[in-house]
């Protein structure tokens, strides 16, 4: 048993501080409310104590800290993505995740893996070198790579896929890295109580007070909050929350599912995504294969998972690495994936004054979550979007301003 963990069995009281402050009670006003104590809504209370002194927050959480899509995620961190408002605002969460274990004094394992996203058609390759200058002109380090090189990078892949769906190519981004999802939460989360911001877990929000067209409070299963702000990040629930104050969105929900293996020796070093196959696969710093594939073709408010789900993957996967034929599956999970027609998130101001919305992430939340908290904790104390997030207003679906980044969701659809 290592000694720091013994120190805790053998002492009668703590000798290291708690991760989080528990609150006996909430407040009966506070000057911003967060629903959702995810990355994105533990971020953007972070954001707000650390750089705009906002401290009189409270974040909501009807489950547990990280409970939601953060912890149902497959860690992928990268920013290649196909338009300039996506590959600018991927590009500054990248930059941002590499001084986060610093700016926490916590253990992310952060690591830059590099990130491949495989070619198995020409339609496919003109996608990746279309990509790849868009993300040149943005300044962001993406390249069109051949089959030698990935003979050379990856000599455990089966080029031919069992003869099904060869490989003619791939869109190389070096940036690409993994990170601890639990520890993101953890982190931001810490940080912001320690900047006098409560948070409380199970916690549900049962209604949104209006008043002339603006917030006035929220009602919870635990009393009532009054509040001029509100900032909604709850991923799949987020229709839910928003008909609490009747703002329809174009936002649907996919079960998007998830599974690992047995640890091994380390073996994988880049991260691998096959949109062709719906495929993505890393190796985590305890060896084992993080898998993962494209949403369940289904609208369904669920996280469950499914035997189809395993069956499915694992044949793909057995497609480009023959070997892990013997390999177990230890457990498999579940998210729900709040989809936008474009393939972009909506973040910003809402036709209700006061009240923020920071969703649709679908498959590429966890990768934003630095810079999303960081935009809307701006957005929230300048009640003006950040110049950052201007493409993804919700009214964009309105005057028909779509972004369009469905050709770099790679399994997202």
């Amino acid at each position: 048993m290592p000694w720091r963990l013994l120190r805790f069995v053998t002492s009668g009281k703590h000798p290291e501080p708690q991760m989080f402050t528990h609150h006996d009670g909430l407040k009966k006003v506070y000057d911003a409310v967060i629903i959702g104590a995810g990355g994105h809504g533990l971020a953007a209370a972070y954001y707000l104590a650390r750089d705009h002194g906002m401290t009189n927050v409270c974040v909501l959480e009807k489950g547990y800290i990280g409970g939601g899509n953060t912890g149902r995620n497959t860690t992928i961190i990268r920013s290649n993505y196909i338009t300039p408002e996506g590959v600018q605002f991927y590009d500054t969460s990248v930059k941002l995740w590499q001084d986060l274990s610093q700016d926490f004094d916590l253990n992310l394992f952060y690591a830059t893996r590099g990130h491949y996203t495989l070619a198995h058609t020409d339609a496919a390759l003109r996608t990746m070198r279309w990509r790849a200058e868009v993300n040149k002109h943005c300044g962001v380090e993406s390249e069109v790579v051949g089959p030698e090189e990935l003979r050379r990078e990856i000599p455990m892949m089966d080029m031919s896929c069992g003869g099904h769906a060869p490989i003619i190519g791939a869109l190389y981004h070096a940036p690409g890295a993994i990170a601890r999802h639990d520890a993101v939460a953890w982190g931001y989360g810490r940080g912001a109580d320690q900047r006098g911001v409560q948070i409380h877990q199970q916690t549900e929000v049962l209604g949104i007070e209006v008043t002339a067209g603006r917030v006035s409070g929220v009602r919870t299963s635990r009393g009532f909050i009054a509040t001029s702000k509100v900032l909604c990040a709850v991923a799949g629930s987020t229709p839910r929350i928003l008909d609490m104050i009747g703002v329809r969105s174009p936002i649907y929900i996919h079960p998007l599912q998830a599974m690992v293996s047995e640890p091994m020796k380390p073996w994988l070093d880049p991260i691998l995504v096959s949109g062709s196959l719906h495929v993505y696969i890393s190796q985590s710093a305890r060896g084992e294969l993080v898998l993962g594939a494209s949403l369940d073709p289904y609208e369904l408010h669920s996280t469950r998972s499914t035997l189809d789900f395993t069956e499915g993957l694992a044949a793909h996967m057995l497609e480009l690495f023959p070997f892990l034929s013997h390999v177990k599956i230890v457990r498999q999970w579940a998210g729900m994936a709040d989809m936008t027609p474009d393939f972009a998130p909506i973040m910003g101001k809402t036709p209700i004054e006061g009240f923020y919305l920071d969703a649709g992430w679908g498959t590429w939340g966890f990768k934003a979550t630095p810079v999303s908290g960081k935009t809307m904790a701006h957005t929230m104390v300048t009640d003006t979007p950040h110049p950052l997030i201007t493409g993804f207003s919700l009214d964009r679906f309105r005057n028909y301003a779509l972004t369009g980044e469905k050709g770099a969701a790679s399994v997202g659809h």
